[in-house]
């Protein structure tokens, strides 16, 4: 399965995607970073061209993998491991390459490190969340539902699942039966676009996504479905579970679980983050 997020260098967003245990890359974020051109996709279209012609392999090397647009959507995009990066950046004049490859050795190295001892992963999760003014219960509650949703699709995997739009199609069923909205439409409630959802959701949100996911898993291991199909049956009985205690208590409190409001508080007179 692959876990999508956003790197940044000197404040630039490199979209990366974690495929086949590593770290993969934009090429066209990182050609946009190193050539400042005005059209990066351009400027990767040519340049591939030319080292094609130039009998480089390094081209052979890029993934077409999904990554999230600035339109909110998931588009192929050519993606490349560190090694491949590497060589995309020696075929681009300048200045910024030296940073550039101690910034990705950097990635490389961590991700190396968290491989090793998954605690170092977890820790500095926690201290991303930290520096962004998420306060400890929060992030408590978040990093349960990290905990929540891995269970969850390791049990997936052992059950038959196995490429990513079948996780993504299974999370969108347990999402939809849980919260009574789809993703998208959860997504435009609280006005986001590529943001991820569950950092804007509020504590309350969090409990009833890792209910769905929660009781998903159980059925799951009592009954061992096989498969997509099988497996998609269960993800919505697991969502309807989380459901009908959400409706439960909307109906005692009078008030919406599903919030417009960003969880970030606003802090310094400033609006919330979006």
């Amino acid at each position: 399965m692959e876990e999508t997020k956003l790197a940044f260098f000197k404040g630039k967003e490199i979209r990366k995607t974690l495929f086949q245990n590593e770290w993969w890359f934009s090429v066209v974020d990182v050609v946009a970073v190193l050539s400042e051109s005005v059209d990066a996709g351009a400027y990767w279209r040519k340049l591939k061209q030319r080292l094609v012609e130039e009998g480089s392999e390094v081209v052979t090397f890029c993934h077409g993998l999904k990554l999230t647009a600035s339109d909110g959507k998931k588009y192929e995009t050519d993606c490349a491991n560190t090694e491949g990066i590497f060589r995309i950046i020696q075929s681009i004049p300048s200045p910024k390459a030296e940073p550039f490859k101690r910034w990705l050795a950097k990635v490389g190295y961590e991700r190396v490190q968290e491989i090793e001892n998954p605690e170092l992963a977890t820790k500095r999760t926690r201290m991303l969340y930290k520096l962004k003014g998420y306060p400890d219960s929060w992030i408590e509650k978040r990093m349960r539902g990290i905990e929540v949703r891995e269970t969850l699709t390791d049990e997936w995997q052992k059950h038959g699942v196995k490429e990513q739009k079948e996780f993504e199609i299974l999370t969108a069923e347990i999402a939809q039966a849980t919260f009574g909205v789809t993703l998208s439409q959860h997504k435009k409630i609280k006005g986001l676009k590529r943001e991820n959802l569950r950092d804007h959701m509020n504590d309350v949100e969090l409990i009833f996504s890792m209910l769905g996911e929660a009781a998903t898993t159980e059925i799951t291991k009592v009954e061992n479905p096989a498969g997509f199909v099988a497996n998609k049956k269960v993800a919505k009985r697991g969502g309807r579970v989380a459901g009908v205690a959400r409706s439960q208590m909307e109906k005692e409190t009078g008030k919406k679980v599903v919030s417009k409001d960003n969880f970030l508080p606003i802090i310094k007179g400033k609006k919330k983050l979006k």
